[in-house]
Order: C-alpha cells, then structure tokens, then sequence
C-alpha cells in the first residue's frame, strides 16, 4: 500500500516536481501551498511523512512542527524540512524542534527520495521477537516491536529517531558511544546530522525520561567520549 507524504511547498514548480519525483517513487503526494488545513486534514487521514517548507504563506514551517510534536495523535509522524535556510543553526534548531531530517534547496530529486526512505525506514518497528523486544530498567519501558517508551507506565510520545537513539543505548548499557558511533547507528548517511545534533536529540530524550534532566540517572555524558546508558546500581534491568 502506497505511502501519503503531506507537501507542505508555496513555490509552485517545486512542489510540482516534489510530488512527480514521490509519486513517481511510489509515493501518494498531497501538496500544500500554505499551511491551512494541513492538520486536520492530517488528523482525518494520518500521513506516513510530513515534508515542510519553512518560509510558507500564513505561518511557518517550523510553527506547524512545533505544533505536530505536540499534537496527540500526530506527534510521532516523522517530518522533514525541504528549505533554502541553510544555516547550522537553523538545522539545529529544526532539531530541537522534533524535525528527522533537513534538506536544503537546491536538492537533488534522487537525495530527496533516499532521504525519505532512509527516515520512514528509521520509523519501522524493531524485528527483534518476543520478550527481547522490550527494555524494563526501573520506572523506563522501551518496546522494540510497537516503538513506544513508557514512563512510569504512561505512553510518552517520541520520534521516530529519539525512540531509534534511546532504544540503541539502552539496549547496550554501560557501553560508551562516541557522537560519530551513534550517528553511524542511528542515522547512518543522513548528510545535515552533525554531533552537535547528537547532543540535541540527547536532551530531548533526557527531558522524556529523566525526573531531572539536569542531573541525568539514565542518560550519562561521558566528558570527552561520548555518552552511555546506565543502569542505576540500586536495581538491575528486567
């Protein structure tokens, strides 16, 4: 069954040929020339993507983000943001704000679908069977197999790739990984991931799992190395 990105581009001949280059790789594309409509449309007929411009008609790119992350039932729909702003900090303020992936104009219409494949690819669910699947360390529950994190037994909306990067380390705790390490495992050849988007993603999760994201129990910087998953001495994983 085809997969629907949500378009989200006011440059008509863009997003004429962003739609033929996904429709042509098997994808259903439903363009978007201003912000609108978009999430309820998205609220009736959930798309696998949203792929976002910025600088659009009646609001903002990184509005409507901001506004799927912490919508109920969209908030885990991956997005992507196809802009002209290139800067490193607007890719890492994308970041901060929930964004997958960040393409910048002018793109190449082959990068531009690999790219949407690698993210949809990042948010299929773990192949790992049964009971291996789920990760219990403390008051933490990381399903594999359904990519939902429970806390303290209540659902806690991720992304795609926080649930990717959370599950990774905890299922090698007390193994230190470099920026570089996780970013090969994680993202692998995404080209806007720098380390610095690492450390984003990291306090994201923090401020998902820990009850102090200051002063983290779980999510440890290992000054000068990397970072690792801990397992607190006072109980041992289940």
């Amino acid at each position: 069954m085809s997969q629907t990105v949500f378009v989200l581009e006011d440059d008509a001949d863009i997003s004429r040929l962003v739609q033929y280059q996904l429709e042509r790789a098997g994808f259903i594309a439903k363009p978007y020339a201003a912000i609108g409509s978009i999430v309820q449309d998205a609220e009736r007929s959930r798309p696998a993507l949203f792929l976002l411009d910025i600088m659009v008609p009646g609001g903002d790119g990184m509005d409507l983000c901001r506004r799927l992350r912490q919508h109920p039932t969209l908030s885990s729909v991956p997005v992507i943001f196809l802009t002209a702003r290139a800067s490193e900090n607007d890719r890492v303020h994308g970041l901060e704000l929930g964004a997958d992936d960040y393409i910048t104009k002018p793109f190449g219409t082959r990068e531009l679908i690999a790219r949407v494949r690698a993210v949809l690819r990042r948010f299929e669910p773990s192949e790992a069977p049964g009971p291996l699947s789920v990760v219990k360390i403390e008051e933490i529950e990381i399903d594999g197999s359904a990519m939902q994190l429970r806390v303290k037994g209540e659902l806690v909306p991720t992304t795609a790739t926080e649930f990717r990067l959370l599950d990774y380390l905890a299922r090698h705790p007390a193994r230190v990984f470099s920026r570089d390490q996780l970013l090969d495992a994680v993202w692998g050849d995404a080209r806007f991931v720098t380390p610095r988007s690492v450390d984003v993603y990291v306090r994201r999760i923090r401020e998902k799992v820990e009850a102090d994201p200051e002063t983290p129990r779980y999510l440890k910087t290992m000054r000068g190395a990397g970072y690792r998953f801990e397992i607190p001495k006072t109980r041992e994983a289940q």
